[in-house]
């Protein structure tokens, strides 16, 4: 019995699930199974798998339910005790198994390892770091404040603590990642590893870059954890959605320069500074609202000549230093 089970739900992937796989494989521990759960794929998702020839491999093939549904089929197929999710388009070094499993035999009390994220483009080329927020313990209340974990593609779990919280809510059209680690966060600790070991693939026609989608969904989780959270954390409701926003209004901004997409990033912009008043004095402000009025009043075409032209408009990543929050 392997004693890692790694699950990659795919959905019409065949532009980059070999490149997921290959990653997996190359890993430095080798005691794993690979599960890939076919979700009902329409494209040559499934010949690209099969001509891979690995004896850890073992393909599902299901109608299409989502990404969530997929997970929860990979959990039930899992027979390692840990587990960790790999999306279809996302890439890991080749330490990630073998340094997040060491974390956590080093700390039996945690049940989650988390690596640092960076962001790679569709071609897998670097595009930005990510947060490198690094808490061990009890960080209930720091996931409550921000996404620190960044991406289902990142944490080995036990897979006991899966089962115990009931798997992914499959229920939650968006945000189930961040809604999974809370509901973690809440019974177990947290280990983490300070080494970028996810790379994770922005693709501007994913589910996460659907951000009125991505914003319903975190209202929902954010709603229902603070329902459950104790009093003394109630004060912090309100840096969650500032921070929540904050990262909705940086989405929004990395699409194609649409005069909806727009309109998206200053109403979530708007929301981010009425949670969090401190953002009017933030110096990447008038930056992030040039560039917003550059997408809504000019044609995508000349909106997009114009922010590529001046590069200092379009690096707004400063924007992520503030969702680190400190209100303690």
């Amino acid at each position: 019995m392997p004693l890692i089970s790694v699950v990659i739900p795919a959905c019409n992937a065949e532009q980059t699930i070999q490149q997921s796989i290959e990653s997996v494989l190359r890993q430095t521990f080798a005691d794993f199974e690979l599960l890939v759960i076919n979700d009902g794929s329409q494209d040559s998702t499934l010949d690209v798998v099969n001509h891979i020839t690995d004896s850890r491999i073992k393909i599902f093939s299901y109608p299409n339910a989502g990404a969530n549904v997929s997970r929860n089929r990979g959990l039930y197929q899992a027979s390692g005790e840990y587990v960790s999710f790999l999306d279809a388009d996302d890439l890991w070094t080749p330490k990630k198994l073998e340094t997040q499993l060491l974390a956590l035999q080093k700390n039996p009390d945690a049940a989650v390892a988390y690596s640092w994220t960076n962001s790679i483009d569709e071609k897998g080329q670097f595009l930005r770091r990510g947060s490198y927020i690094t808490v061990n313990g009890d960080v209930y209340a720091k996931l409550l404040l921000v996404d620190f974990v960044e991406s289902g593609s990142n944490p080995l779990i036990r897979r006991e603590a899966l089962c115990t919280i009931g798997g992914f809510d499959e229920s939650l059209p968006a945000a189930q990642d961040w809604d999974m680690w809370l509901r973690l966060a809440a019974r177990y600790q947290f280990v983490a590893v300070p080494l970028p070991q996810i790379l994770y693939r922005v693709c501007l026609n994913s589910m996460s870059a659907n951000v009125l989608r991505q914003e319903v969904a975190s209202l929902q989780v954010i709603e229902r954890s603070f329902t459950q959270a104790p009093e003394s954390l109630q004060h912090l409701k309100s840096y969650s959605l500032a921070n929540r926003y904050k990262c909705l209004t940086f989405m929004a901004l990395q699409r194609t320069p649409e005069r909806q997409q727009g309109l998206a990033a200053a109403k979530f912009l708007g929301l981010a500074i009425k949670n969090d008043p401190s953002l009017l004095r933030a110096r990447v402000l008038l930056k992030v609202l040039l560039k917003i009025i550059i997408i809504v009043l000019l044609p995508p075409q000349q909106a997009q000549m114009l922010l590529t032209q001046s590069q200092r408009l379009t690096n707004i990543d400063a924007l992520l230093g503030y969702l680190q929050v400190q209100p303690f």
